[in-house]
């Protein structure tokens, strides 16, 4: 088993407004996971995450449940290729 993975994510639900952006990239800095999480215009968050599997996992889990206003309906994940990021951004939404 590899050590280290990347994936993309696209969350649904009550994500947007509900600090669930910045609580990702906290939750992602604890766990030592790199990459980006942005709100999309239809609503979504998107996200791109780079770590150990195990950490991976864990933010995976965490995605469900996110911040305390959030209300999470559906996580889905892709395995993308590791883009090399070296810290955890907050990126602008997608217009």
């Amino acid at each position: 088993m590899r050590d280290r993975a990347a994936r993309r994510g696209l969350i649904s639900g009550r994500v947007q407004g509900v600090y669930y952006r910045e609580s990702t990239r906290q939750e992602a800095q604890r766990l030592g996971v790199t990459g980006w999480v942005r709100n999309l215009a239809d609503g979504r968050v998107e996200c791109h995450l780079e770590g150990s599997v195990e950490a991976l996992a864990r933010l995976e889990a965490w995605l469900w449940q996110g911040p305390t206003a959030a209300q999470v309906t559906r996580v889905e994940l892709e395995e993308v290729a590791s883009a090399g990021f070296t810290d955890f951004q907050v990126r602008r939404a997608d217009a």
